[in-house]
Parts: C-alpha cells; sequence; structure tokens
C-alpha cells in the first residue's frame, strides 16, 4: 500500500497547525490579459476566476451549467468592477464539446495568456461518456490535455519573452498513490472510484510534464506547471459515504483548507513575477515540491502523450492540428 511522502506532510499539513489562512500575496495589476479557468463556477476555480479578475484580467468561465456560470459571472462582476467576464459552455466529458469550446473561443480574436486546468469529478460511479471514455479519465485529463493542445497556438502567439503565457494544471496529492495502466487508461478491467480518480491525477502531472519539455524544446514563450491545491472543503466529496461525509463536517474546520486558501496557489503559479519562464515544476501550498517519483519517468509521460494522441485522432507531428 503506497502512502503520502514526508514532503506532502511537510507542505500541506504542518502548515494546518501553524497558521490555517494562508494569504494570497499582493500582484501586480494584469490588465489586458486574457485566462480561461476550467470549472471557476464553483470552490478553487471560482475563487481564481474571481482573483485574476480582481487584477485586471479578462477572465473566461468555461463550465457545462450555464445558470450557474452567469451567477458566478455576475457575482464576480459586482465584487471587483471588472466587467471583463464570461461564461463559456465547456463540457470536458465530451472531446467534441472541446473543439467546440475552442473554435468558439478563437472566433473571439482574444490573446491567452493564462490556461487554468481546473476542473474535475472525483469518486464517481463507474460510468463512460457518449463517446466511450471513463469519466475520471475525460473530464480530469483527456479532456484537458484536448483543450490545451488545441490552444497552445494562442497560448504561443501571446507570450512573449519576458511574459510568458502560463498553463496550470491543478491535480492533487492523490497521484503519490496513484499508478498508470497504459493498458487499461479507461479502468475497463477492474474499476475502483479511488484508483481512477488517482490515475487522472497522476496522468495530468504526467502530461504537464511532458507538455513542458516539448514548450522548451521548441523555445516558446509558453511554461507548464502544477499545482497541488491541498484538501480543499469544496463538493468534489459528494460521491462519498455518508460516514465521510459526517467526518468532513466535524473536521473540516481544522483539516480542510476553504477554497479562497486551496485557490491562493493556483494565482500564484499564474500571475507571480518570480515564476516567469519557469516551467516543469510542482506548487503545493505557494512552495515547490516534488512530486511522485514515477511522475519524471520521460518515458511514460512519453507513452501517455502518444496514447492521449490516439484516443481523440490528434496527430502527434502536428503541434497545431484541430
Amino acid at each position: 500500500m503506497k502512502v503520502m511522502p514526508v514532503n506532502w506532510w511537510v507542505a500541506n499539513v504542518t502548515p494546518l497547525f501553524k497558521k490555517r489562512e494562508r494569504d494570497t500575496p499582493v500582484f501586480a495589476p494584469q490588465n489586458g490579459k486574457v485566462a480561461i479557468v476550467t470549472g471557476g463556477a464553483k470552490g478553487i476555480g471560482y475563487e481564481t476566476a474571481k482573483h485574476l479578475s480582481r487584477l485586471g484580467m479578462h477572465v473566461i468561465i468555461a463550465g457545462n451549467r450555464e445558470n450557474q456560470g452567469q451567477e458566478c459571472v455576475s457575482r464576480i462582476v459586482k465584487e471587483t468592477g471588472n466587467r471583463k467576464v464570461e461564461f463559456m459552455y465547456l463540457d470536458l466529458a465530451s472531446i467534441q464539446s472541446v473543439r467546440q469550446f475552442v473554435q468558439r473561443f478563437k472566433a473571439k480574436n482574444l490573446l491567452l495568456h493564462v490556461l487554468v486546468n481546473n476542473a474535475a469529478v472525483m469518486l464517481v460511479p463507474q460510468r463512460n461518456t457518449e463517446e466511450g471514455f471513463e469519466e475520471h479519465f475525460v473530464v480530469n485529463y483527456l479532456g484537458h490535455f484536448v483543450l490545451t493542445h488545441l490552444l497552445l497556438d494562442t497560448l504561443r502567439r501571446s507570450g512573449s519573452y519576458d511574459h510568458h503565457s502560463r498553463i496550470i494544471t491543478v491535480s492533487s496529492a492523490t497521484h503519490y498513490i496513484a499508478e498508470l495502466n497504459l493498458n487499461d487508461l479507461q479502468s475497463r478491467h477492474h474499476y475502483s472510484p479511488h484508483g481512477a480518480y488517482a490515475q487522472s491525477k497522476l496522468a495530468l502531472v504526467l502530461f504537464a510534464y511532458q507538455l513542458q519539455h516539448r514548450l522548451a524544446a521548441e523555445g516558446s514563450h509558453v511554461t507548464s506547471n502544477v499545482v497541488d491545491p491541498g484538501v480543499v472543503d469544496t463538493d468534489l466529496y459528494k460521491h462519498t459515504s455518508w460516514l465521510f461525509k459526517l467526518c468532513k463536517w466535524l473536521t473540516s474546520w481544522l483539516f480542510f483548507k476553504t477554497s479562497t486558501q486551496g485557490a491562493s496557489t493556483v494565482i500564484y503559479a499564474a500571475v507571480a513575477p518570480d515564476l516567469d519562464g519557469m516551467g516543469g515544476s510542482y506548487y503545493a501550498n505557494g512552495q515547490k515540491t516534488k512530486s511522485a517519483d514515477i511522475s519524471y519517468d520521460e518515458d511514460l509521460q512519453r507513452k501517455l502523450w502518444t496514447q492521449s494522441c490516439d484516443l481523440v485522432g490528434i496527430l502527434e507531428t502536428h503541434e497545431h492540428a484541430s
């Protein structure tokens, strides 16, 4: 049985007993920049979108619930005074929807300086999408893989030598205990909600690192980093048992971060000036830390990348393919 490494406990648990509230640092205005936040209508995504809006960014909240998304837009505009906030429909469970989202975004002729791959599902029952993908795998990982791939040309065009575009991929500490089965990425032979969720989060780290290798090799002004927001009190836990929910309700004040706290490292990775041009790292609790040993396996990264391209019909040799 795998257990969390010591560095995870130091980064995520120790701060809870020292200073529970981790304030988001004050960053310079980001006027003129554009950001997309998937799952930006609730939880960590919402807090991230709101803070980026407060900094002056044009923020696009990407989600699959129109009414909820529009309500969040109104709330953010009211709280920040920034009217450049909008909702765009995106269902990460559908690769077709991802492609349609990118087409609609590109029709706006906007630049793109920050892409936050945040949306996720957790511990859902075994079920496949209409396109035949296991839900954890496609919503958490594969949908973001395609989204990022199709937006790379815009991200490249938007970055510059002294102001790189940034791709922030939100993973989870569960990746430390995950295993990636290249022969069963869809978890069809043996399904476990915990295993499928953990595998999707490990896949995100492998993807983000391999993406950084490729971006650096081509010399583009785009970086890719991973963020672990910590144990955050969000509705991701809605599929857990009633006993877990009871324990969470009783102890959340002590062991769980708020969504605002969880978003702080995402925001840091998205706009901190000291990270400009710095990619290929894993951040937790506002600091760079080490991810699982297996996540640095470049051969595994490449194999996952190739299989992902095959699954969605992307020609690997043509980075701008759509």
